[in-house]
């Protein structure tokens, strides 16, 4: 059960469902029963932020009105036209040309009529001349410049065009277009002309006066184009008044209460389904940090069930403290000891955890505490969560003193009036000083009922959950504790080995990252099983004699062996924390008794199955296990030494925990070479002047091999 996923995977579902529903109330928009005319009964304030579709285009539309038409002056019209005035006269003088008489005709040969020449080449002008030109163009004008010499047809073509020019190289509007040919008449006034030439042109030079300040459709367009995109959106914000307590409500302010959703007649989903994404962030974001975290979470059922509860535990306190703010009362709801879940965290499991807690805290406390606002997130109060949750695992740093409990509980709350001292500054302080005080007063009773709440759930979470909380393991290693007591007055040398290979357990293990204070109780508690048969090893046998030399090696064998089983056994008896019973039972794992080994094959003829000199394990399981191994063995090994140097005590160490390694005693601990090594370097450390003159530990090779550390009659 405790390994089980899909109990977790069950504990992750129920735990989502239980925020879901605590959180809907401050995510659904609440909805009002009004109509058309009605008076507000309360001032109404916009739920989100929502864009007035309608009215930005209505505001676009009149923006796009307001733009005036662009009209342009084309310079190039003057000479386009000009132009087509050459172009006339210039057609008129080569139809003459084309069609004059040839000058050898035949006397006799009739002469062709006159009238039908010029008729002929009327047509061929009109023929020539565009459909548009040849309508404006009467068929007198063009008859009239067919029947004009070649000088007088130069001299009316340059005088026209330069009419043409002139009136054309000054503003024409369309309203203006009539004027500027009445203007011809003025300028086209040449007496070297008949009057039916000047008439003509006139015509032509009419025909080709035309409007030069035109509209200009893609500069218009544009410029109407740029003034709808220059319109800002119209939006209703989060917050912003929509209706006044008072005010009647019209058909603006209507629309603006069915787009923001506060309309009963109006069913937004949308809520539950971002409710439902938000909760799924939360419970990834926290089953990701479980999965990468080197915690006992990761995979003890019973760890993360705790861990869930303080979890859910927190969520109902902010839920019943979010309810205050609806009382009126100002900063009632900074109260809130958010605090507790992190003292509890960093004082049952790990203050790692704690601190990422803190974060789910604030996110989840944004939602919580929204009932009073427009808004579904209160930034504001994330923020103080934040703070305080902090504060609570920073400063309890994984003591578990009264004092330092409620310590920790005097700073959270220091630290909780400073960011409620923020908030209030960073908004103005547009408060009085009665509001002020109250703001205050809840944060300092924050921190100090957060202590007072971890001190009174922190025995019932380590009761329940066989918690090995830093409380209780300093609890463990207080000497007046039966079992120690036991040791003490039953082993004395027992107790005092013990007490060394702590202090060496606890420093390696700290320099590796793990649980010192674990390693150091463990050590305290690991022979415990010698108060059985005290007098069987030999730092207890003072001046006695030594009980295994009246014995055979195989019965010494059987006695030495059940000291790790019978002190687990004692240990269960007295109910004491599975780790501590784990590191007794797995401290010489399946090493080789080879003092009695090798005794015991001395006195047969046929060697003797190791296995029947071999410890029965379990092995090691984890780091801090192999470490009060190796210190047991190490601290037995430098006391049984004749004059030690440094150099002595180094090679000791390192062939110890060398011949440990080799023998596979470390295979299920998944501790490193590197690891080892810096256990070693730790060890020399703390042995340096921790050690005194102490019975020689032979050598196995001139003693018949003995196990460093099992002497004849030894603890081994």
């Amino acid at each position: 059960m405790k390994n089980n996923p899909y109990i977790k995977a069950m504990l992750v579902s129920l735990t989502a469902i239980f925020l879901y529903f605590i959180m809907l109330g401050n995510v659904i928009p609440e909805q009002i029963d009004v109509h058309l005319s009605d008076v507000a009964d309360e001032d109404i304030r916009s739920p989100i932020t929502i864009e007035n579709r309608q009215a930005t285009e209505e505001l676009r539309q009149t923006a796009v009105q307001e733009v005036e038409p662009n009209y342009v002056l084309k310079q190039e019209y003057a000479e386009n036209q000009v132009g087509r005035v050459n172009d006339i006269f210039e057609l008129v003088a080569q139809v003459k040309k084309e069609n004059e008489p040839e000058d050898d005709a035949n006397e006799d040969e009739e002469e062709q009529d006159e009238e039908e020449r010029i008729e002929e080449k009327l047509n061929l002008v009109n023929d020539a001349l565009s459909s548009a030109t040849s309508q404006q163009l009467s068929d007198t004008t063009i008859r009239t410049l067919l029947e004009t010499s070649d000088s007088q047809l130069m001299l009316a073509k340059e005088a026209t065009a330069n009419t043409v020019f002139e009136l054309m190289s000054e503003r024409i509007e369309a309203n203006d277009l009539q004027e500027a040919k009445d203007e011809v008449n003025d300028l086209i006034n040449i007496s070297t002309v008949s009057n039916r030439l000047r008439d003509a042109m006139i015509e032509v030079a009419q025909f080709a006066i035309i409007p030069n300040y035109v509209f200009d459709r893609d500069s218009t367009e544009r410029m109407r184009q740029e003034a709808a995109e220059s319109i800002e959106p119209v939006m209703i914000r989060e917050g912003q008044l929509l209706v006044q307590q008072g005010d009647v409500i019209n058909v603006e302010t209507y629309e603006q209460l069915r787009l923001v959703g506060l309309l009963e007649e109006t069913l937004n989903v949308y809520p539950y389904i971002g409710l439902g994404l938000f909760i799924l962030i939360l419970m990834g974001m926290m089953l990701y940090f479980i999965q990468e975290s080197q915690t006992t979470i990761r995979n003890n059922n019973s760890h993360f069930l705790l861990y869930l509860l303080v979890f859910v535990t927190v969520a109902c306190l902010m839920k019943v403290t979010s309810y205050t703010e609806l009382l009126g009362i100002s900063g009632i709801g900074y109260a809130v000891p958010v605090a507790t879940g992190t003292m509890l965290l960093t004082l049952l499991l790990n203050t790692r955890i704690a601190l990422f807690t803190s974060v789910l805290f604030a996110i989840i406390g944004t939602v919580l505490y929204s009932e009073d606002g427009a808004s579904s997130f209160n930034v504001t109060f994330g923020f103080y969560l934040l703070v305080s949750s902090l504060a609570g695992a920073l400063f309890l740093n994984t003591s578990n003193r009264i004092t330092r409990l409620l310590r920790a509980g005097f700073l959270v709350s220091c630290i909780n009036i400073i960011a409620v001292l923020t908030l209030l500054f960073m908004k103005g302080l547009q408060n009085n000083l009665f509001e002020i005080g109250l703001h205050v007063g809840s944060a300092a009773f924050s921190g100090v009922a957060a202590a007072v709440l971890t001190i009174g759930l922190l025995p019932f979470f380590e009761t329940g959950f066989s918690i090995l909380s830093v409380s209780k393991l300093i609890e463990l290693s207080n000497p007046n504790h039966p079992l120690l007591r036991k040791v003490l007055t039953e082993a004395p040398g027992t107790y005092h080995h013990s007490v060394v290979v702590g202090n060496l357990a606890e420093a390696a293990c700290e320099k590796l990252g793990e649980n010192g204070l674990l390693a150091r109780v463990g050590a305290y508690y690991h022979d415990v099983g010698k108060t059985k048969r005290p007098h069987f090893f030999i730092e207890n046998q003072l001046k006695h004699d030594n009980p295994h030399d009246k014995i055979s090696p195989q019965l010494s064998t059987t006695i030495i062996i059940s000291h790790p089983y019978d002190g687990a056994d004692l240990l269960r008896e007295h109910k004491m924390p599975k780790e501590i019973i784990e590191i007794a039972e797995q401290h010489h794992g399946t090493s080789l008794l080879k003092y009695f080994y090798h005794k015991a094959n001395q006195e047969v003829e046929q060697p003797l199955p190791e296995s029947q000199f071999r410890y029965p394990g379990p092995k090691p399981q984890n780091k801090v296990a192999c470490i009060v191994a190796i210190a047991d063995s190490v601290e037995a090994a430098v006391r049984s030494m004749q004059k030690p140097t440094p150099d002595k005590i180094e090679a000791l160490v390192n062939k110890i925990i060398k011949d440990k390694l080799e023998d596979g005693q470390f295979d299920e601990s998944e501790i490193t070479l590197r690891e080892l090594n810096e256990i070693a370097l730790s060890m020399l450390e703390t042995l340096k002047g921790t050690f005194h003159q102490r019975i020689e530990y032979p050598d196995e090779i001139k003693k018949g091999g003995k196990e460093h550390g099992d002497s004849r009659g030894s603890k081994r």
